[in-house]
C-alpha cells in the first residue's frame, strides 16, 4: 500500500494580497463595489494595505485559520480589484474592492455598513480611511422598499407642482411651550410656507412633551390650511430613546392626521429608520429624514463615510426627503459634489462622473427618489441660485431667513414665498438666475413691502469659506 500526500491545513500568518488582491478579476453584476481613499501608515505597500482593507471588511483575518478549509472561499472573499494614487495627494490611494452579493443581508442596510465599516476603520496599518461611494448590485437593490412615496406621490399627495417646496425650522429650536410653537407654525404656514420643521434635537424634553407639541402643530396646520386652500405640514420628529417610543409617537401622529413626521436617522440608526420608513408606506404618511451628526463622520476628507454613501443608504432604507447641504448657505457643501450626490438622492441612473465624486454607474431599478432638503444658513438673496441649483424637485428652508424677518414670521414667510415664485417664473421666461437673479429679486420688491425688507436686511450676509471636502 502507498501511502499518498496530501496538502493539509498550514497554520501561520501571510501575506493579505496573496489572497486579497486580484487585479485581474472583472466585477460582476452582482457584486457590491466600494471605492475606499485609504492612506497606509508608513513603509505598508498600498497593494498590501488596500488587500488587508479588502479582507477584514470580508471574510479574512489576521492569521490563516483551519476552519477555512470548511467553506469556498473564492466565492465570499472581499476582492481588490485596483488601486490608484489619488492626485495631488500624497500617500493616498483609491482602492476598489469588490464583495460577492451574498455577503450581504436582503433589506438590510445596517449588514452592509457593519461589513464594509464595521472594524476594519480601526486597522493599525491604516493611517487613515473613508468610504468614498458604493455601488449597489440591482439584485440587491431590489431586496429593499427604499422611500415610503417618493417625489412623484408627494407631489400628487401635496397638489403642489412646478416649484420647490417652501419650508422653515422653527426657532429658537428648543426652549418654547407647545402652545407658543404652534403660534410659530401657524405664522409661518399662514404667510406661505409649505412645511414647518423640529428642528433635529427637538424631542421631548420638559420645556415642550411631545403629545402637547403635536397637538398645537396639528391645529395651527388645520387652520392655516382652512385660511389660504393649500396643503400645509409639519415634520412632527418622532425620534425617541426607544423603537418602541418611536412609533408610538409615530401612531398619534397618524390618529390626529398629520401628513408628514420626521426621523433623525444617523442618531436613531438605518434599523430603526427602516422600520419607521415601512410603517410610513402601509400608513399613508411622508418620512422627512433630518441627517444629524453626519458631519462627524463625513465632513474630513480623508477619514470617515462621505455623505453620498449616506444618502444611497438612506434611500435604501427609507425617507422622502433628507437634508443636503445648500452649496450657498452657512454649511460645508462642494457645488459639484452637492450636484452629484443629489442626482444619487433623486434619479432612476446615475452615469459614473468623477469630477462629480460619481465613482460608479448606479441603477436604483424604479426605487423611488428622495427629494433633497436645501436648509442652513439661506436667505431670499440665495433664492435665486438656490432655483438654478436645486430645481423643483427640492425644498428649500429657511429657519432664520424666516424667523428672522424685521415684521415677523409670516412676512418672513411671504418674502420667502414671493422669492420663490419670482425666480421660478424668471427661469420659465428663458432668463438665467445666475446673472440676473438680483434683478429678478429687485423687481419683485417694487411691489411686496415684504420681501423688500427682508432684501434690505440681509443684502450684506455672506457665508463665504473654504469647503474642506473637496474632490
Amino acid at each position: 500500500m502507498v501511502a499518498g500526500s496530501k496538502a493539509g491545513f498550514k497554520a501561520g500568518v501571510q501575506d493579505y494580497r496573496l489572497t486579497y488582491y486580484t487585479p485581474d478579476y472583472t466585477p460582476k453584476d452582482t457584486d457590491l463595489l466600494a471605492c475606499f481613499r485609504m492612506t497606509p501608515q508608513a513603509g505598508v505597500p498600498p497593494e498590501e494595505c488596500a488587500a488587508a482593507v479588502a479582507a477584514e471588511s470580508s471574510t479574512g483575518t489576521w492569521t490563516t485559520v483551519w476552519t477555512d478549509g470548511l467553506t469556498d472561499l473564492d466565492r465570499y472573499k472581499g476582492r481588490c480589484y485596483n488601486v490608484e494614487a489619488v492626485p495631488n495627494e500624497d500617500n493616498q490611494y483609491f482602492v476598489f474592492v469588490a464583495y460577492p452579493l451574498d455577503l450581504f443581508e436582503e433589506g438590510s442596510v445596517t449588514n452592509v455598513l457593519t461589513s464594509l465599516v464595521g472594524n476594519v476603520f480601526g486597522f493599525k496599518a491604516l493611517r487613515a480611511l473613508r468610504l468614498e461611494d458604493i455601488r449597489f448590485p440591482v439584485a440587491l437593490i431590489k431586496t429593499y422598499q427604499g422611500p415610503p412615496h417618493g417625489i412623484n406621490v408627494e407631489r400628487d399627495l401635496l397638489n403642489k407642482y412646478g416649484r420647490p417646496l417652501l419650508g422653515c425650522t422653527i426657532k429658537p429650536k428648543l426652549g418654547l411651550s407647545a402652545k407658543n410653537y404652534g403660534r410659530a407654525v401657524y405664522e409661518c404656514l399662514r404667510g406661505g410656507l409649505d412645511f414647518t420643521k423640529d428642528d433635529e434635537n427637538i424631542n421631548s424634553q420638559p420645556f415642550m412633551r411631545w403629545r402637547d407639541r403635536f397637538l398645537f402643530v396639528q391645529e395651527a396646520i388645520e387652520k392655516s390650511q382652512a385660511e389660504t386652500n393649500e396643503m400645509k405640514g409639519h415634520y412632527l420628529n418622532v425620534t425617541a430613546g426607544t423603537c418602541e417610543e418611536m412609533m408610538k409617537r409615530a401612531e398619534f401622529a397618524k390618529e390626529i392626521g398629520t401628513p408628514i413626521i420626521m426621523h433623525d436617522f444617523f442618531t436613531g440608526g438605518f434599523t430603526a429608520n427602516t422600520t419607521l420608513a415601512k410603517w410610513c408606506r402601509d400608513n399613508g404618511l411622508l418620512l422627512h429624514i433630518h441627517r444629524a451628526m453626519h458631519a462627524v463622520v463625513d465632513r474630513q476628507k480623508n477619514h470617515g463615510i462621505h455623505f453620498r454613501v449616506l444618502a444611497k443608504c438612506l434611500r435604501l432604507s427609507g425617507g422622502d426627503h433628507l437634508h443636503s447641504g445648500t452649496v450657498v448657505g452657512k454649511l460645508e457643501g462642494d457645488r459639484a459634489v452637492t450636484l452629484g450626490f443629489v442626482d444619487l438622492m433623486r434619479e432612476d441612473y446615475v452615469e459614473e462622473d468623477r469630477s462629480r465624486g460619481v465613482f460608479f454607474t448606479q441603477d436604483y431599478a424604479s426605487l423611488p427618489g428622495v427629494m433633497p432638503v436645501a436648509s442652513g444658513g439661506i436667505h431670499v438673496w440665495h433664492m435665486p441660485a438656490l432655483v438654478e441649483i436645486f430645481g423643483d424637485d427640492s425644498c428649500l428652508q429657511f429657519g432664520g431667513g424666516t424667523l428672522g424677518h424685521p415684521w415677523g414670521n409670516a412676512p418672513g414667510a411671504t418674502a420667502n414665498r414671493v422669492a420663490l415664485e419670482a425666480c421660478v417664473q424668471a427661469r420659465n421666461e428663458g432668463r438665467s438666475l445666475a446673472r440676473e437673479g438680483n434683478d429678478v429679486l429687485r423687481e419683485a420688491c417694487r411691489w411686496s413691502p415684504e420681501l423688500a425688507a427682508a432684501c434690505d436686511l440681509w443684502k450684506e450676509i455672506k457665508f463665504e469659506f473654504d469647503t474642506v471636502d473637496t474632490l
